[in-house]
């Protein structure tokens, strides 16, 4: 495939700042700056609809509600130079449908990348990353959503090849055989994780793949603390926090403690309802209370971007797409945040955690 054409915002910064209604001195530090989504999720329409990742979309039918969030073209535009793209379990499957699923979904994920090989190219580790960006790439590390894509025997891990997938989210909206979900669609007993769901974590550590904590259960989360590597940093890649708005989906500030003490990193995801707004109400300046919150609890190195766009999630009227990121950079300055802060929570806390397992 030829390369994806895009606008260049590099180019004319005044101009982009213009368009989106901020300064060009936050348009000069998003530029100047990593920029890291710890978990997108737009593969699933891939899969479901046969979203074309390449193709660049408009708002879709629903104006940027529950998909078409993010694509290629528009992920190139955004200068976003990394992202967790993540392969998503559907829990309905057998354990060996859900496994040859996942292997089927992983090659297919890899290919997209490869239709794209100039501008796109697959990372496993922070000096990966450093080298795809040299080459001026988007580098794409790959996710799973729901450890039980891999749960049908002990070493079922060992189908992902070495090193490929950086993190696992161990539970997802259900209850699975490794534990149970924080959603309500478990069930209101929290059973924390089960004697697989505590032996998968330590499978998880002995391979170098990070435990994902986001969507589990309090006690589950609790019982992955305990079991863990401790020499291993944890990752919450998408969520809320209750300090800003107490939720279900979201961590309180022991848990927070717990992440940041591993050397661990909480992406804040951009679904309104999570954040404490109405659905079709919602605004940046929620996920900038969120991101606020851990900084002043843990440190602005625990603080990171984990939008879940096109997770089915709805986001903010003002930034419903990642084109409009660099507006969450005003709201920072805006608040009295440092360009070194700023910096941190766009993408340099992300690297260091990742560093500290990968190097």
């Amino acid at each position: 495939m030829a390369r994806l054409e895009f606008e260049d915002h590099r180019s004319d910064p005044s101009a982009w700042a213009r368009s989106l209604g901020i300064s060009r001195e936050a348009v000069e530090l998003y530029l100047a700056s990593d920029v890291i989504d710890l978990h997108v999720d737009s593969f699933i329409w891939h899969r479901t609809l046969g979203y074309d990742l390449t193709r660049r979309h408009g708002h879709g039918p629903f104006g940027a509600r529950f998909f078409s969030q993010v694509d290629f073209p528009r992920v190139l535009e955004a200068q976003i130079s990394g992202a967790t793209w993540v392969i998503t379990t559907n829990p309905l499957r057998s354990a060996v449908s859900r496994a040859e699923t996942f292997e089927r979904n992983l090659a297919d994920l890899l290919a997209q990348f490869a239709r794209v090989p100039e501008q796109f190219a697959v990372v496993k580790s922070v000096a990966e990353y450093h080298a795809a960006r040299a080459r001026g790439q988007h580098a794409a590390f790959i996710g799973v959503q729901g450890g039980n894509a891999l749960d049908v025997s002990p070493d079922a891990l060992d189908r992902i090849p070495a090193g490929v997938v950086l993190r696992v989210t161990v539970v997802h909206l259900s209850s699975s055989v490794l534990g149970a979900t924080s959603s309500p669609l478990g069930g209101r007993r929290d059973t924390g994780l089960t004697g697989r769901g505590r032996e998968y974590v330590r499978a998880l550590d002995a391979r170098k793949i990070f435990v994902d904590l986001a969507h589990v259960s309090r006690r589950g989360f609790w019982d992955a603390v305990e079991v863990h590597d401790p020499s291993h940093p944890l990752l919450v890649t998408h969520t809320g926090v209750t300090g800003a708005f107490d939720h279900w989906r979201n961590l309180d500030d022991d848990q927070l403690r717990a992440v940041a003490d591993s050397g661990g990193t909480i992406g804040v995801m951009y679904q309104s309802s999570f954040l404490g707004d109405s659905i079709w109400g919602g605004r940046a300046a929620s996920i900038l209370r969120h991101l606020a919150h851990i900084v002043s609890t843990v440190g602005a190195d625990h603080a990171s971007l984990g939008s879940d766009w096109d997770g089915a999630i709805w986001p903010p009227r003002d930034m419903p797409t990642c084109l409009e990121l660099p507006k969450l950079v005003q709201l920072m300055l805006d608040q009295g945040m440092s360009a070194d802060t700023v910096q941190k929570i766009l993408g340099r806390s992300f690297l260091r955690t990742v560093a500290l397992l990968r190097g």
